[in-house]
């Protein structure tokens, strides 16, 4: 036997195997995205410019820009959202220097705690705060029963009680991308300016705060847009002079088909600002480069002298606010007899029995839901992170451009755009009948935490090790099984789970879409909570957050804190 007969035997030759065009598999996502996100948005844009009759007409356009009230909700709207992020930059940039760059006691635990108000959405929040600090919380009771006060103090109802809710639930979205990106600043960079004489604040200013631009565009950005889009939150004290609460109020009534026309121009507007807004962003950074070649962190220095104590006592105190709303919630919902005390009089278990064991639709439709939709979200949202990552596909941009769009769109919004766009039958199904549309609409709002997720867990793998297992003969599936996946599994799990805890507490787009039976516990939150039902509305609220705490409990294991990646604007 001849020597190259003897190594064809040994070293058989690698059949080519016969690889799925990228287009193929595409096709489906480009398909979801234009009839999930693209059609109905347009269906809702559209609405606004024409007539009960479908003729072009911008009549509703300048009775809206003729309203003084309008004017004025958007005012307001622009006011609160504004608000919301310069309180969640004092609060959230402070909290994000302190635990990147110090030691101090207690630290692993603050880094911790400082996440965890993002369990309970505004909605919650707000219910939490008015039981304490509400007309006849705990606080006022205190202060008229032993300060004399004659009247209870305002602490809430208004804008002011708007902003402290939200502010309360969103800073730590502004912490985790400022984290995020304090962790890839370049020591050398910092190094160099001491040596030129730009030492402390000034520093700060001219080297590291440009650097952490990314970040805190990116988590201001995702402030803002959820702020201005929220309804629940001020209606629950009694604000309805804002944009978002004039498209719920107005659609929700079926009798002035005006004011019906009045949500959708409202609903259309707030989804052309938010757009406006995120373009703004992604211009703000894309003016500058930020990206270096490689990067040496920045070692922490312990906090010396009286910082060692005003660093714990800084984040206790904004802790102990932000913890506020979790003890109102956890009074109202264990508690029985409460009025006109400071506490209740009597605890019980009664209410989490009505809610969990009598009426358990709420808690059982949203496991349901959310199970359906990370379903989709996986299949949706690793294709699409790959898509991005690895491929050279025609519109990969386009692709990237509307995942990042579905952050921008207010929920209100796309609750309204989905009543108009599958009110009719498709493919002789009616959508918005069809349970179907609560998964679906949950998988189009949290998809991008996935995709961002995927995405950026990609970007850590070399493609030379899957250009490898493709020379021997491996498919793309193989590949991306075999290869890939083992590698970016925490990541594209973490991504998950967060897009999991965003649609448990997705309330504008559910709370406009549901039919009776299937309601979810945000929903049920506001029911009980408007029809005075204070107990059960709190006893669901506390299982939320306990939900909600468990799946970022998982996440912060899987990821070791490094949770600000999942808000970066990604993209390739």
């Amino acid at each position: 036997m001849s020597v190259e007969v003897a190594r064809e035997a040994a070293w058989p030759r690698v059949r080519p195997r016969r690889r799925v065009p990228g287009w193929l598999w595409a096709t489906p996502v480009y398909a979801f995205l234009l009839l999930f996100v693209v059609y109905p948005l347009i269906r809702l844009l559209a609405e606004a410019v024409t007539d009960e009759a479908g003729r072009l007409s911008l009549t509703y356009l300048a009775q809206f820009a003729g309203d003084p009230f309008y004017r004025k909700a958007l005012v307001n709207s622009l006011w609160v959202a504004g608000g919301t992020v310069l309180g969640c930059l004092a609060l959230g940039l402070p909290a994000a220097f302190l635990l990147v760059r110090y030691d101090f006691p207690g630290r692993e635990l603050w880094s911790y705690l400082t996440v965890l108000p993002i369990v309970m959405p505004p909605l919650v929040g707000i219910m939490g705060l008015v039981f304490v600090l509400g007309r006849a919380g705990t606080v006022n009771v205190l202060l008229m029963d032993y300060l004399g006060l004659a009247r209870p103090v305002n602490f809430l109802y208004g804008w002011h009680g708007v902003l402290l809710a939200m502010v309360l639930h969103y800073f730590p979205l502004v912490t985790l991308n400022v984290v995020d990106a304090l962790t890839k600043v370049d020591a050398s960079l910092e190094e160099a300016a001491e040596a030129m004489g730009s030492r402390g604040l000034r520093r700060v200013r001219d080297i590291t705060l440009p650097l952490l631009t990314p970040g805190l565009v990116s988590g201001a950005t995702l402030v803002f847009i959820l702020s201005f889009a929220d309804f629940a939150t001020p209606l629950v004290v009694g604000m309805q002079d804002l944009l978002a609460a004039q498209a719920y109020l107005n659609i929700v009534q079926f009798v002035d088909r005006r004011l019906f026309r009045m949500g959708l121009v409202v609903g259309a507007l707030m989804s052309l600002l938010a757009i406006g807004f995120l373009l703004v962003a992604r211009r703000a950074v894309a003016m500058r480069e930020y990206a270096v070649v490689s990067y040496r962190a920045v070692e922490r220095r312990p906090l010396r002298g009286a910082w060692r104590l005003i660093a714990p006592a800084l984040f206790a105190t904004a802790l102990g606010l932000a913890f506020l709303p979790h003890l109102g919630l956890l009074l109202a919902a264990f508690g029985k007899a409460w009025s006109l005390t400071p506490l209740p009089t009597r605890f019980t278990l009664e209410h989490f029995d009505q809610v969990l064991h009598l009426t358990p639709t709420y808690v059982v439709n949203s496991l349901r839901w959310g199970a359906v939709a990370v379903a989709l979200i996986l299949v949706l949202g690793v294709s699409i992170g790959w898509m991005l990552a690895r491929t050279s596909l025609p519109g990969r941009e386009l692709v990237d451009s509307v995942v990042t769009l579905v952050l921008a769109l207010p929920g209100t919004a796309v609750g309204i755009a989905y009543l108009r766009a599958f009110h009719a039958p498709l493919a002789g199904i009616t959508l918005t009948r069809s349970w179907f549309v609560m998964p679906l609409v949950l998988a189009v709002r949290r998809m991008p935490y996935t995709v961002r997720a995927t995405f950026a867990s990609l970007l850590t793998v070399h493609p030379a090790m899957e250009e490898a297992a493709a020379s021997v003969g491996a498919s793309s599936l193989r590949t991306f099984l075999d290869v890939s996946l083992p590698l970016i599994w925490r990541g594209v799990v973490a991504g998950a789970l967060f897009s999991l805890l965003f649609a448990l507490q997705e309330a504008a787009a559910t709370i406009l879409l549901v039919l009776p039976g299937w309601e979810t516990i945000t929903v049920g939150i506001f029911t009980f909570y408007t029809s005075g039902t204070f107990g059960q509305a709190a006893a669901l609220g506390v299982v939320l957050v306990t939900l909600s705490a468990a799946i970022l409990y998982a996440i912060y294991r899987l990821t070791g804190a490094r949770l600000g990646g999942l808000f970066g604007s990604g993209g390739g």
